[in-house]
């Protein structure tokens, strides 16, 4: 097994097909093809399901895919540290952000980063948190900033910022609209509610869920959606209300398509972290991501384009 054959085996699982993947590498498709038959016989299992109009992975295969990426990158930051010279500090750093708050800081992070340490190379991955606090735990990102994380022994983290949750329906006039005219809701309230929410172990419904048993209601779930973008879109549509953060909707409601009422008694409060390997010892320029990081969160909450945002001590 070389690692030529663990790169053609991920462009193929990532393309759907031998012949996009080939053309893709700039490579001829039989010698691809050959790679890949080679691994899977060094494995002793077949790693894609070949149909007529690509391949899919087998459950084997989408482990193999993972555990691919992580030695890919672990060769590649190998090779970066051996390579680098004394006169110029070198290497490799992935973060890893969620959707809302990756787009809200995310530039800012990846100027001040590439500014200050123009011979590193920065990967940026956006996901939803669980799926980053995995990524973290399978070195497949350095740094990563998550809601809401349950305590793991393996994991440091760093709360930087707070906020309460909001529900959000349509907007006033809007299809959906609540007929009720009311300025906020209570956690005993949600049980009435058609609510979208994402599936679990998402952090934002396990917050939800977690509440409402001890509070003894059970919620209304209409619609298990994993997207915030489509979670919102459905909201304005009047298909029911969804729970999230108020940096999430800030913009819908400026534009009076989303409207949003404060979760009463108590208040479900969403907590921004960064989280990173707790064995790790971070090297000089991943100790600035993550200085950059909170210090960019601290401008937009001061500026005010974070708004409910509270900072953390």
């Amino acid at each position: 097994m070389d690692l030529k054959e663990i790169r053609y085996f991920a462009q193929v699982a990532r393309a759907g097909s031998f012949s996009r993947a080939a053309s893709e590498l700039r490579t001829a498709q039989p010698a691809l093809s050959r790679k890949v038959r080679k691994l899977e016989r060094e494995l002793g299992i077949d790693l894609f399901i070949r149909h007529g109009r690509g391949v899919r992975l087998t459950n084997a295969g989408a482990v193999f895919l993972k555990n691919a990426d992580a030695i890919d990158q672990l060769v590649r930051r190998t090779g970066e540290q051996m390579q680098a010279q004394d006169t110029a500090i070198t290497g490799h750093v992935a973060l890893g952000v969620p959707p809302v708050a990756g787009v809200l800081i995310g530039p800012s992070v990846v100027e001040r980063f590439q500014k200050d340490w123009p011979q590193v190379s920065l990967h940026v991955r956006e996901g939803i948190s669980t799926l980053l606090q995995e990524w973290v735990l399978d070195r497949r990102v350095d740094v990563a900033v998550v809601h809401n994380p349950p305590p793991l022994q393996a994991l440091s983290t760093i709360p930087i910022l707070t906020e309460r949750m909001v529900l959000i329906g349509p907007g006033k006039g809007r299809r959906g609209e609540s007929k009720k005219q009311r300025e906020s809701f209570r956690v005993r309230d949600l049980g009435d509610i058609p609510l979208i929410m994402p599936s679990l172990p998402h952090n934002n419904r396990r917050l939800l869920e977690q509440s409402a048993a001890q509070h003894g209601v059970r919620c209304k779930i209409l619609l298990e959606v994993d997207s915030v973008m489509l979670t919102k879109e459905m909201v304005r549509k009047g298909f029911g209300y969804s729970m999230l953060t108020y940096s999430a909707v800030q913009d819908d409601i400026a534009r009076g398509e989303i409207r949003a009422y404060p979760i009463e008694r108590p208040p479900l409060v969403s907590t921004l972290a960064i989280t990173m390997l707790r064995e790790t010892v971070p090297s000089p320029f991943v100790r600035d991501l993550i200085a950059k990081v909170r210090e960019t969160v601290r401008e937009f909450v001061q500026r005010g384009d974070w708004e409910k945002g509270r900072l953390s001590a």
